[in-house]
């Protein structure tokens, strides 16, 4: 199978899952990564759900095999704002050594190298001694509400495997790759005020209510301290900073603050107390605001103080702090912040944990950690090493992928993650690409770590 064109095909789906105008680009990317495993030597199994299928393909083997996991997830962002894309969205185009269309890196491109693996692999090996479960979902996207009732469905089935395999994390470069071992949690809400019963000419009743808009932005402002610290009492309450061996494997990438400023465009970086801009990226927890609206948003002028109005909040998490605790404490400090005149309404959207796991040798690690895992975690360093030229470091990740921590709360699964995207693919936004060569080497990569994980039984 030619990788560029399978992806590429993969990728003329438009699979948006977050729009039913997208239905039929969904089910056409679901049977397309099925029919990929059919030929690959999977049985395929298509799970309904109460919206987006999940595809689970198997190849199954005597109980002794080792047994790993692929996630992945063939769901992907809206294309907007769609006059800031060089080649249409889901008319895939190979340029400059990349795949551009949306889903190329998140999540199709690197999934896809996974499955290519796996078929290289077993037609070379058509006995190799290992089990391997397929498992891609369509609703990665909008914070996968199916999910946790199909593993809790399949629980004893997922849980007899020794860990999950997956490539839905980044790297600083197809240089430089790196194995994820932590990722933020997430806590987020809207913050919605309601004041005068519609909204109201802004010289005949400016002065006499509270403007929703000015007791929102107090409120805003309210929640950072000056020194860009959150301004949540108990926020800060049991969160664990990074081992020192993880803080010396950060230094290792190749980012300075420099030219972290000039890849953003900005003249100076955020600090928050206790972390460099770059450790608080992974490191720090924080609370952002990602929307912000209420009165007059067309062009031009119109007088008026608005009736209602809104932010939208997420909060990233660190190990230590729990989701719903956080949420708790947010909502209470908003609720007394709040000046008298307008309602409060707190729509939580998701909370999830944060997520981290030890490679072996390090401190820390669970001396009974899994032993196929432990093992998959040296090969991984053997199998980048050979297909990138370098060793990979061991690094958290700012992001969240809730689902990791779902597996591992359901069926105690660990997960080893594998960064496929570079900070140049351009993630839900305009001209999302997945580089060529990134593609070459993660299927080599791949081959040589399931097969160093199947051992020579």
């Amino acid at each position: 199978m030619d990788p560029i064109r399978v992806i590429s095909d993969y990728v003329r789906f438009p699979s948006v899952s977050t729009d039913p105008a997208f239905k039929q680009g969904m089910l056409g990317a679901q049977q397309y990564v099925a029919n990929l495993l059919q030929e690959a030597g999977l049985a395929v199994e298509v799970v309904k759900t109460d919206l987006h299928p999940i595809v689970l393909a198997r190849r199954t083997g005597p109980a002794e095999w080792p047994h790993v996991i692929i996630y992945g997830h063939y769901d992907v962002q809206p294309a907007d704002p769609l006059a800031l894309w060089q080649s249409p969205p889901f008319e895939p185009e190979v340029r400059d050594g990349r795949i551009y269309g949306r889903g190329a890196a998140d999540n199709k491109g690197p999934h896809t190298v996974g499955i290519l693996a796996v078929a290289k692999l077993l037609q070379r090996r058509p006995d190799l001694p290992l089990r391997i479960t397929f498992l891609l979902e369509g609703e990665e996207e909008i914070g996968s509400p199916s999910f946790e009732p199909f593993l809790e469905k399949y629980r004893d089935e997922l849980s007899e495997a020794d860990f999950v395999l997956l490539s839905d994390t980044g790297s600083p470069s197809t240089d430089q790759i790196v194995v994820t071992t932590g990722l933020r949690g997430i806590a987020g809400f809207e913050i919605r005020l309601k004041g005068p019963r519609v909204d109201l000419h802004s010289g005949l009743h400016g002065g006499a209510v509270y403007n929703p808009i000015q007791a929102l932005a107090e409120i805003c402002a309210s929640l950072h301290n000056p020194d860009g610290s959150v301004n949540i009492p108990g926020f800060y309450d049991g969160v664990a900073r990074p081992e020192q061996w993880e803080s010396e494997e950060l230094k290792k990438l190749p980012l300075t603050e420099q030219s972290y400023r000039e890849f953003l465009q900005v003249d100076s970086l955020y600090q928050q107390p206790g972390y460099t801009p770059i450790e608080a990226t992974r490191y720090g927890p924080t609370l952002e605001f990602n929307g912000i609206g209420g009165g007059y948003q067309a062009e031009g002028s119109k007088t008026v103080i608005p009736s209602e109005v809104f932010a939208k909040v997420t909060c990233r998490l660190v190990p230590g702090q729990d989701a719903q605790n956080i949420l708790e404490k947010i909502s209470s400090a908003i609720r007394a912040r709040a000046p008298k005149g307008v309602k409060v309404d707190i729509r939580v959207s998701q909370g999830n944990n944060a997520y981290h796991v030890c490679p072996p040798g390090k401190p820390n690690t669970p001396a009974d950690q899994n032993p196929v895992l432990a093992r998959a975690f040296a090969a991984t360093v053997e199998a980048v090493t050979t297909a990138f030229g370098r060793p990979p470091l061991f690094l958290r990740e700012g992001g969240s992928v809730p689902i990791i921590g779902d597996i591992k709360r359901v069926t105690g699964l660990d997960s080893l993650m594998i960064g496929l995207f570079t900070p140049d693919s351009n993630l839900h936004a305009p001209n999302e690409n997945f580089e060529i060569a990134m593609i070459e080497r993660g299927i080599t990569a791949y081959e040589i770590l399931l097969e160093k994980i199947a051992g020579s039984r």
